[in-house]
Parts: C-alpha cells; sequence; structure tokens
C-alpha cells in the first residue's frame, strides 16, 4: 500500500489520505485484479472471473458527455472507463499511471518536455491514435470559456514532434505536476464533432459506449485496446437512479452490484443485506460564497461572522447523519498537503455578534440562494436559524443549479449562495483544488466577484510561485494560500462531506455474483477500471 499519509517526499503528486477503516481503500490499486487475463478464464476464489455484466447504480444524470468540457460527475466517471489520456489517474490514492503514454514525459529542458505515444494505440473505431488527436484534443479542452483553463494553464503548448511522439512546453520551469495536468486532457479523434463528443464520444480505452440514454448508460469492451487493463466483463451497464430510494432498492435486491451515493439512513440497511459498505473522507464540499460587490459582503469582518454563527455540528447530525466533518482548512484533513489554518471556524455566536459590531453595520433583509441538492436544502434551514440569531432577516431561494448560475452570472443582486461543490474528479494537487474556484475564472469574476481585490491578486501570485516550487517551500507557499482563503471567507467550505458507496464485493447478491476488485473513491463517480464481476 502506497503510503498516503506521509507528508514528507511527496512535492511532486498530491495523494488523498484516507484513515481508520476507510484506509483499506487505498489498497485497490490499478494491478489488482489482473486486467491481461483473458475475460472468463480466470478462477477467484472458486467462482468464474470476467465475462458477466457488471452493473451499477449512479446518483447522477448529465446530457454532455464531452471529455474536453464536461464537469458531470456521471460522464467524467463513465469517461475514465472509455476515453484516455496521456495519463490518467487513479482515484483510489491521486497517483497517476500511463495510458495513452509509454512512459513518464522526457525532460529537454525547464519548459519542454517530449512524451511517447503507445504502440499501436486505436481508437474503439479502428483509427490509430495520432499526434494530431492529442494536440486537437488539448485545443479543445483550452478553447475560450472552457471550464478546464485555469487547470490548463500551467501547459503551454502540445505539438507534434514525430509521428509517435509530442513535445509539451510549460509556462511554470520544472513543473512538477505535468503529469496530474496532462491526465485532464481525455483524447478523442481529431475528426469527431463537438456533437458526436457530446453524444456519445470516441476513445481508446479499454471500454466503448454502446447505449447513452436517459436511463442507462452501456458500455462494451473495446477490441482494439492494447493497454495494460484490459475489460474482462462482456458488459458495463450503468443504471442512473438519481432517486436514492430507487438506488437503495435496486442494491439490497441486487439488481446492480455497486450503488454510489448510499444516504445515511440506507447504511445499515444495505450491511444488513450482504453489501460492503466504502466511507472515504473527500473534497466534496458544501460551501459558502458571498457577494463581494455588494455591502455588507464586502466586509471581511461580516463573510468571517456569518462562517462563525454557523452551527455545523447541527447541520452535520441533521442533515448528513454523522458523514460529513466541519472544516479546519480549505482541504480535508486527510489530504497530504493539509495545513490547519490560521482561522478555523467553530461555532461561536458571541464572537460572530462582535464582528458584527466591529463591522459597524446593521443586519438586515438578506437573500440566500441554494440549489436543489438534497443535503444543501437540509442544511440552508439551519444556516437561516443561524444567521437571524445574529439579526438577518434571511429568505431561502432554492432553484436548481442551472437557473441559480445562470441568475447569479447574469448580474443578479444577490447575497450569499449555499451549493454543493468537488473539482476533484480532475485531481487533488493543491493548485488544481485552489484554481477551479479561485482562479481567473467565473467563480472569481461573475459570482464572488472578488477578482479585482488586492487580497485575490495576492492569493493567485502565491499559488503562481508555488507552482515554481518544490518539496518545504512549497508547502510553506501552499499553507498561506490556505491561511489566506480561510481568512478572507469569500468562497469557504460549511462541511466537507464523506462519500459513501456499497458493493456486493466479498459476499455474492442473490444471483451468486460479486464484484472483485471494486473500492468506493472519495469523489463523485464510481472507478470499475481493473475490476471484473465473479459467478461462483
Amino acid at each position: 500500500m502506497r503510503d498516503l499519509l506521509n507528508k514528507q517526499g511527496m512535492s511532486r503528486r498530491t495523494f488523498l489520505g484516507l484513515t481508520g477503516a476507510t484506509a483499506v481503500v487505498a489498497g485497490a490499486t490499478l494491478s489488482g485484479c489482473g486486467g491481461g487475463e483473458d475475460a472468463g478464464s480466470a478462477p477467484a476464489e472458486g467462482g468464474t472471473k470476467g465475462g458477466g455484466v457488471i452493473t451499477a447504480g449512479s446518483a447522477y444524470t448529465t446530457t454532455n458527455f464531452d471529455p474536453s468540457s464536461t464537469s458531470s460527475a456521471l460522464a467524467c466517471g463513465t469517461n475514465w472507463h472509455v476515453v484516455e489520456g496521456l495519463y490518467g489517474i487513479d482515484f483510489h490514492d491521486y497517483s497517476v499511471f500511463n495510458e495513452l503514454a509509454d512512459g513518464d514525459p522526457k525532460q529537454i529542458d525547464d519548459t519542454t518536455y517530449e512524451v511517447t505515444l503507445r504502440k499501436d494505440a486505436k481508437f474503439s473505431d479502428g483509427n490509430p491514435v495520432t499526434p494530431e488527436d492529442v494536440m486537437e484534443s488539448f485545443k479543445r479542452s483550452t478553447a475560450e470559456g472552457n471550464i478546464y483553463i485555469p487547470m490548463l494553464a500551467p501547459i503551454a503548448s502540445v505539438e507534434k514532434k514525430d509521428d509517435t511522439t509530442l513535445t509539451v512546453k510549460t509556462t511554470v520551469p520544472n513543473f512538477s505536476l505535468l503529469k496530474e495536468r496532462l491526465a485532464i486532457v481525455r483524447v478523442v479523434p481529431a475528426a469527431s464533432t463537438k456533437e458526436e463528443m457530446t453524444a456519445k464520444p470516441v476513445g481508446s480505452g479499454p471500454w466503448m459506449y454502446d447505449v447513452i440514454d436517459d436511463a442507462k448508460v452501456e458500455m462494451v469492451p473495446n477490441p482494439e485496446y492494447n493497454g495494460d487493463h484490459k475489460a474482462e466483463d462482456k458488459k458495463l451497464h450503468i443504471d442512473i437512479l438519481v432517486d436514492p430510494t430507487a438506488r437503495v432498492q435496486a442494491q439490497q435486491e441486487g439488481t446492480t452490484l455497486v450503488m454510489e451515493m448510499v444516504t445515511a439512513d440506507a447504511v445499515e440497511q444495505l450491511e444488513g443485506a450482504g453489501c460492503q459498505m466504502d466511507t472515504v473522507n473527500g473534497f466534496g464540499t458544501r460551501f459558502m460564497l458571498f457577494n463581494t460587490k455588494k455591502a455588507p459582503w464586502d466586509n471581511v469582518k461580516v463573510r468571517q461572522a456569518v462562517m462563525y454563527a454557523l452551527d455545523t455540528e447541527k447541520m452535520i447530525e441533521n442533515a448528513f447523519a454523522g458523514l460529513a466533518v466541519a472544516p479546519t482548512c480549505y482541504l480535508p484533513k486527510d489530504f497530504t498537503n493539509y495545513h490547519e489554518a490560521s482561522t478555523v471556524y467553530k461555532h461561536d455566536v458571541d464572537k460572530a455578534k462582535k464582528l458584527i459590531e466591529e463591522a459597524g453595520i446593521t443586519p438586515g433583509k438578506v437573500v440566500l440562494c441554494t440549489t436543489d441538492n438534497e443535503q444543501v436544502v437540509s442544511m440552508s434551514t439551519q444556516v437561516k436559524q443561524d444567521l437571524d440569531a445574529l439579526g438577518f432577516d434571511v429568505e431561502l431561494k432554492e432553484r436548481t443549479s442551472a437557473e441559480t448560475y445562470a441568475d447569479i452570472d447574469g448580474g443578479s443582486d444577490f447575497d450569499m449562495l449555499l451549493a454543493p461543490g468537488d473539482p476533484s474528479c480532475f485531481g487533488a494537487d493543491p493548485d488544481l483544488l485552489m484554481n477551479w474556484w479561485y482562479g481567473d475564472n467565473a467563480w472569481m469574476k461573475t459570482r464572488a466577484r472578488w477578482n479585482e481585490s488586492a487580497e485575490w491578486k495576492q492569493l493567485t501570485e502565491l499559488m503562481a510561485t508555488a507552482l515554481g516550487q518544490t518539496g518545504d517551500e512549497q508547502q510553506e507557499t501552499w499553507n498561506k494560500c490556505f491561511d489566506l482563503i480561510a481568512e478572507q471567507a469569500v468562497l469557504y467550505p460549511v462541511l466537507q462531506v464523506q462519500t459513501v458507496t456499497a458493493s456486493w464485493r466479498d459476499t455474492p447478491n442473490g444471483e451468486g455474483v460479486r464484484i472483485d476488485g471494486f473500492k468506493g473513491i472519495g469523489t463523485t463517480g464510481m472507478s470499475f477500471i481493473d475490476c471484473a464481476t465473479v459467478s461462483e
């Protein structure tokens, strides 16, 4: 098992640590299931491995599977199996492995690297993977307005050197996170249209899309795949079951072998049925965002007062049944680069009232926007109660995510936003996780509206500095970032949630089938790389 909690010698890669009983999740490395064996031929503890159907219940839905632009939990998770990058991420521990690259980048000078493609790699349509495909995929992923731009900003260009080699230029000398960033760029044929990528992208991974509709996503083995993680089953079938009751019923009955986003009230029920549970601490947050262009939220003391006023323990108990933690840093405690922030928001009404007094404002009527996420809606009741106790008169405004962000991005005169978010489906190094919300993007420009402040400039300068550093020096700079983000409380976690996944892993379902090698992950989505059914 990798030492995920070791904070020494980790400057080139950030791992997600798992504590307590969930630490065993890290043992499910990509080599754990013997992906190179012939499907159906290998016995597994007395059963037949492979040749069956992996079934799963998804908590999410989407209409955008475009690997160059989607942020959908469903699409990102299924694309991991279908569309390769030069490198891939093992989301059990955030280590990086070769996908279309046949090895590590070869460093030519401080900002130049060469990457060689895997020999004879082909897309599922039979066409070879070429440098042009990688170049076009990078171009699409960094097109104007793309949400991936802040994460890919350290990569200046991706160009063809010859028919098997790419030259990668970076904006950061000796960039230590190059493989992690290249893993964000998923490679599709250069000739693919936007409509094709959105509806059913073609890739070079172990699986290929067969059917995508409102009710399901089905994948079958890619006959052209020649990598190290071959699909062993005849089908990977994912039912779209947004309703948690439907997901629980399907998992309990054994219709699905894996269920994501197990609700707290269903844990004992599924354990009693014989399922194994993975509870993983992840980056997933329920955050508070303030409109800093509007008084009184332009005053840091008022923002801090709100954060101190929130009774997070009650939220954890009532909205999450204990499956969440109150943050002490922008990063969760189990992350390798964790540093306890200089400002930690513990429920303290007296301190909140004192900050309001020091700010010289009189609390009045405010609007708290929320998305329709079930946990967020439940939390909002407590937020209203806590802020009303400070003298505010909070009006709750619940809408879908699309409606909420369209209104805010359109210039709405809002006060606060309570919403969920988790960019760790793209990686888990501090720079990526900070850039998602605090980079030069819509979050800071049209939502928090903080990008013209001296503090935002200071933060982004610190983030840029850290990218060119390594070791303790890099960590010290990141610590300054964490302190500044906590102190300013412009967009900050109210809670960091735990992800619970159920599987028929050690025990077969009613049909005598279990899944070998599966482990839940701390971000959205499910990883079935190197997993296989076992029929007993």
